[in-house]
């Protein structure tokens, strides 16, 4: 396991704090719109404890074994079961809802622990995403042509 950051945050500190987990993401592996999604992610998870959970939290973030992993910790009243379903998109109309469904479907995991003592929201990416191999053998079989037999598509 190796930390990347460990902090305590408050409203002042979201900006900066989103600045470094994507530098740090970065430098672990991940580019593109995976860096996008998990940042973003982080910031829907740190931005709900400051306006849900008291203005403050403290958040970590380190790799082990080919995954990056941030975790936000609250001292709120936990989250109300109403929003806890987060795998809908809520109305159009709807003012909030937005931030867990929008972490569930950004990570490859989203873990939420939540209760009247505080919330932990632990994300989760691959650094490298698996990509599986389409490597299938074929056998051709035309009778009496020489050009038959095994080839790998």
């Amino acid at each position: 396991m190796r930390i990347l950051l460990t902090q305590p945050f408050t409203l002042d500190d979201v900006p900066e704090l989103r600045r470094s987990v994507a530098r740090c993401a970065e430098h672990s592996g991940l580019s593109g719109s995976r860096l996008a999604d998990f940042v973003l992610a982080v910031h829907e998870s740190v931005v709900n404890a400051v306006e849900h959970a008291g203005g403050h939290g403290h958040f970590r973030l380190w790799t082990v074994d080919g995954f990056i992993l941030a975790e936000t910790t609250d001292g709120g009243t936990g989250i109300p079961g109403r929003y806890f379903d987060g795998h809908r998109l809520p109305a159009d109309f709807a003012a909030t809802g937005r931030g867990i469904f929008l972490i569930r479907e950004l990570c490859d995991e989203a873990d939420f622990r939540t209760g009247p003592c505080g919330t932990t929201v632990r994300l989760t990416m691959r650094l490298r995403p698996q990509v599986r191999e389409a490597r299938e053998r074929f056998q051709i079989t035309v009778p009496d042509q020489p050009w038959s037999g095994r080839f790998r598509a």
